[in-house]
């Protein structure tokens, strides 16, 4: 499955340049870092950029279990920073410059939040420990909705932008945001018409779907899972180039609806800017092991990710390849000022 998995991203990641490392997870070649001579001298934040139940609070809590019950990771305290595109826990890591002892979980966000205007982030503000791993985009509704499928989505939606609301985390044009308004545009709707509502995690966006306040639900699958499990949402297409198998086997890719368009959202670790080369090999090294145990790599499976390990150095060429990568879909999609 694993392999099947990474052919799909891999030919998804083309559209956001994530191509010269996916041969190297396709074989199972994890990157080696280098030896550290420094370990963390208290306990650890790991920051995420959602609430409690958003996808990045979900991978964080799985990191944190897992170090601990392999003992290969420090102690470690989850700390959630929602809001602002990301901004409010760049802010808070920013506190902490040169600290070792705080990491952030980083995606497709803040450089879209910087796209857009709302605040400056670069690459170069933080230090790159690792990418982690990718994933699709799914677009849900509950199991009772008059909408039948996604070619009735994009029919109403093409019909009227503003007829239904569409809920996603954590904020507008973020890789949820696009999860569904590149589909929705290569089928011929008007995105910046439609009726977005950001709520503070996919969790929340969740909630809101079930309790009959939003229509639709954008979101990545760990959130998805335990409501599809229990048969209360319908998944309508995803945003991948092709078919996954097991539980989501059923359910259409957009291309096949007749929308021309993938997306591969993507996980990264970053810590203080300052931080140094010692202190960076503990952590390369520290997640290294993580995605050697078979608790992560049953993670990844359960919720449909794909390993994409890769150290520093190359998670920062990989971070500045997608500030520009990820301006130009904003463009493309019409949701930059």
């Amino acid at each position: 499955m694993r392999v099947e998995h990474g052919k799909a991203i891999y030919r998804c990641c083309r559209r956001i340049g994530c191509v010269w490392f996916m041969p190297l997870v396709m074989f199972g070649i994890a990157l080696p870092a280098a030896g550290a001579d420094w370990k963390p001298e208290r306990t650890a934040e790991l920051i995420t950029t959602a609430a409690s139940g958003g996808n990045l609070d979900i991978a964080a809590r799985a990191i944190q279990k897992i170090w601990q019950d392999n003992k290969i990771g420090p102690v470690t305290e989850i700390i959630n920073k929602p809001g602002g595109s990301g901004g409010i826990a760049l802010v808070y890591l920013n506190q902490h410059s040169a600290s070792p002892h705080h990491l952030l979980t980083l995606s497709m966000t803040p450089f879209a939040g910087n796209a857009m205007g709302r605040f400056n982030f670069a690459h170069t503000d933080v230090s790159a420990i690792s990418l982690l791993f990718s994933q699709y985009i799914y677009i849900s509704v509950r199991k009772d909705s008059p909408i039948k499928d996604g070619k009735d989505l994009i029919a109403r939606l093409r019909a009227d932008p503003g007829s239904l609301s569409v809920a996603i985390a954590t904020s507008i044009g973020n890789a949820i945001h696009m999860g569904i308004a590149s589909p929705m545009k290569a089928a011929g709707v008007e995105v910046r018409k439609m009726r977005v509502v950001a709520f503070k995690s996919s969790g929340v966006s969740m909630t809101n779907l079930l309790g009959g306040h939003v229509d639709v639900v954008a979101s990545t699958f760990g959130t998805l899972l335990p409501h599809l499990e229990a048969g209360r949402v319908r998944v309508l297409g995803f945003s991948g180039p092709e078919r996954l198998p097991g539980a989501l086997a059923s359910v259409p890719t957009w291309r096949e609806q007749g929308a021309d368009a993938t997306l591969s959202n993507w996980f990264a670790i970053v810590g203080a800017k300052g931080i140094r080369p010692a202190q960076i090999a503990y952590w390369e090294n520290a997640f290294s092991a993580l995605d050697k145990t078979d608790e992560w790599r049953a993670d990844l499976s359960k919720n449909f990710r794909v390993s994409t390990l890769l150290n520093s150095r190359q998670t920062q060429e990989f971070l500045a390849r997608q500030q520009t990568e990820i301006r130009d879909i904003l463009v493309e999609l019409g949701l930059t000022k």
